[in-house]
C-alpha cells in the first residue's frame, strides 16, 4: 500500500468552452488614460465650483463615471463607455440628468469637449 492518492479516481474532465461560458464576464472598465482625461475635466469643474462629487461604476456591459453637484442627488452627467457601440456610433457618450445623450463618439477627448466653456463677447 502506498500513501499517494489515486489520481484517476479524483480527476475530472472539464470542457473548456463550457467552463468559460459559465463564468461571469469581466466588467467593462475605464483604462488609465481614459480616467486621466475624465478626471482632468472633473478637476477643472470642481475648481470652478460646478461639481463636487463623482462615482465610478463598472458593469458587465458598460463603465459609467457619474458627476454630482451634491452627493445625495441624481448625477448631473454621466460619462459612459459602452464597447458594444464602438463600431457603430462610438463607445463613449455624455448623458445629462434627463437621459439625453449630449455627445457621442469614438474618441473620449472629443466627447469630453461638451464640457468646454464657450467664450462670449460681453458688451458694456
Amino acid at each position: 500500500m502506498t500513501d499517494q492518492p489515486d489520481l484517476q479516481a479524483s480527476s475530472v474532465v472539464v470542457d473548456l468552452k463550457e467552463y468559460r461560458n459559465s463564468k461571469d464576464p469581466l466588467p467593462v472598465t475605464f483604462h488609465r488614460r481614459e480616467l486621466d482625461a475624465i478626471l482632468w475635466v472633473y478637476g477643472r469643474m470642481v475648481g470652478e465650483g460646478e461639481w463636487r462629487d463623482y462615482a465610478i461604476d463598472h458593469m458587465r456591459d458598460k463603465a459609467v463615471f457619474s458627476i454630482f453637484k451634491r452627493s445625495g442627488e441624481m448625477p448631473l452627467y454621466r460619462v459612459e463607455k459602452n464597447p458594444k457601440l464602438a463600431a457603430k456610433q462610438g463607445a463613449y457618450s455624455v448623458v445629462n440628468q434627463q437621459g439625453m445623450i449630449l455627445k457621442r463618439g469614438h474618441e473620449l477627448n472629443q466627447v469630453l469637449k461638451v464640457f468646454d466653456k464657450v467664450l462670449r463677447l460681453v458688451e458694456t
